[in-house]
């Protein structure tokens, strides 16, 4: 497992920031929603969008880590809609704010990852 950067393009890096984004927020939620199911979830994402970033900056299995952070940040978009049941309207208006971040940053990465997934 070497780096090899040189093999990153500007798709990769704007993956890494999208699942940047979203870990971030996982990681800034998780202590407030305290040491629960809930809470331990929301670090358990923000870990698996770390751990992908990590495998790919390292070149590990790249193909593997597109194949499977698809259903995962799929996932993580429809467990949130049926969590939370923001109405539409408002969520396209941006609220709440970080949910709106998040799932734009995650939408943003399921559509980067399929397109590696297809050049790969």
């Amino acid at each position: 497992m070497n780096p090899s950067f040189k093999e990153l393009t500007l798709l990769h890096y704007t993956g890494f920031l999208a699942a940047a984004v979203s870990a971030g927020i996982h990681f800034y939620l998780a202590p407030q929603i305290g040491l629960n199911p809930l809470g331990l979830s929301f670090l358990l994402a923000g870990l698996g969008f770390t751990a992908g970033i990590t495998a790919v900056i390292l070149d590990y299995k790249r193909k593997t880590v597109y194949l499977l952070g698809i259903p995962f940040t799929l996932g993580q978009i429809i467990i949130w809609h049926y969590m939370n049941r923001v109405p539409l309207e408002n969520f396209l208006r941006g609220e709440p704010l970080l949910d709106f971040i998040d799932k734009l940053a995650q939408t943003l990465l399921v559509v980067i990852l399929v397109i590696l997934l297809l050049k790969s």
